[in-house]
């Protein structure tokens, strides 16, 4: 079973910073991770992914201020977040499928929690205080 498990948010002050982890295990194929985020419990925006070649994606609200990155080794990606401001308060989300998956669901515009992707984690809260 494949399964991803993130660690990290908490609260900050509106720019600081906060670094999220996700350990993904089970996958027997190459694989892309990715964070997803939702404020109001109903949609969740992609935030960024990243490929095991180290191809990246960031939306635009994210762009210059979060850095994600992949030690594949240990099978694990960090989302740095700097800069935060009080849009990025919500409850982040790991997941992880074959490479390309989120990004095509993200370009078909669809914005449900409700994904069916191979690993879907159950979520840590940041929260960020202006």
């Amino acid at each position: 079973e494949v399964q991803v498990a993130e660690t990290g948010g908490g609260s900050v002050q509106a720019g600081g910073s906060l670094r999220l982890s996700c350990t993904a295990s089970g996958f027997s194929y190459a694989f892309e991770m990715g964070w997803y985020r939702s404020a109001s419990g109903n949609e969740c925006e992609l935030v960024s992914t990243i490929s095991n070649d180290g191809s990246t994606y960031y939306a635009d609200s994210v762009k210059g201020r979060f850095t994600i990155s992949r030690d594949n080794a240990k099978n694990t990606a960090f989302l740095q977040m700097n800069s935060l401001n009080f849009d990025d308060t919500g409850v982040y989300y790991c997941a992880a499928d074959r490479p390309g998956v989120m990004t095509g669901v993200q370009a078909l515009g669809i914005t449900s929690c409700q994904l069916n992707l191979a690993a879907w984690g159950q979520g840590t809260q940041v929260s960020v205080s202006s």
